[in-house]
């Protein structure tokens, strides 16, 4: 090679490295930014994890020592006591409404109701509150009101449709239809997820009104 065409590689090569310098400088900090963000990232959500296991311990730990109070009154005092939100919140309103039909059936129905409509809850505990609530409400709760609650519980896929099929049965024979009650008995022990109990309280009807359990 010759010596010009050295000189102009070495002068070509140091214009890329001066190029690449004031890049550097120009841009450089957005290189150290993001990985000031990815690490910060990180770390912050390592601590939000331990600080969200640390809060649901507490949590816990809170509800326990409320429960062990050996009077009815105590543990709805300690309860209410408890600092919590948003789902917290709700599991402690369904605490609260199995301790209150003790001392106030009235207030118990409504906590009940409160938690099935709370949206902070998930599904399951807002169903099965409101499961609790037809169940514990009995005829101081409307039927009609009854049969909408439990027709949304007693849905494919739902966690308490058995239970609800079987509040469903109970409802067509408080109205005088012990056919309807017979299938819908028969349809729940037809699910795969009856319990031995639920099971024998659905045959043992369905015997008691006439029908035969094997003939459905």
């Amino acid at each position: 090679m010759s010596n010009p065409d050295s000189f102009i590689n070495e002068v070509t090569e140091e214009l890329r490295r001066d190029r690449m310098v004031g890049y550097l400088r120009r841009y450089g900090w957005i290189a150290v930014l993001l990985v000031v963000l990815i690490v910060g990232g990180a770390a912050w959500n390592e601590w939000r994890k331990a600080s969200d296991r640390a809060s649901a311990q507490a949590f816990g730990d809170a509800v326990l020592a409320a429960l062990e109070n050996d009077e009815s009154t105590g543990r709805i005092q300690a309860l209410a006591q408890i600092d919590a939100t948003g789902a917290q919140q709700g599991v402690v309103n369904l605490l609260s409404a199995g301790e209150l039909f003790e001392t106030d059936r009235a207030a118990a129905l409504a906590a009940l109701r409160a938690a099935s409509e709370d949206t902070a809850l998930t599904d399951s505990y807002r169903q099965l509150a409101a499961l609790k609530y037809v169940i514990a409400g009995g005829d101081d709760i409307p039927l009609a009101e009854r049969e909408t609650i439990l027709s949304g519980l007693a849905q494919p896929g739902r966690p308490f449709r058995p239970l609800a099929l079987e509040q469903t049965a109970l409802l067509q024979l408080e109205q005088g239809n012990p056919e309807r009650t017979i299938e819908i008995l028969a349809d729940l022990l037809s699910q795969s997820d009856v319990s031995d109990a639920l099971e024998r309280r659905a045959t043992q009807l369905i015997i008691a009104l006439g029908g035969d359990p094997a003939a459905n």
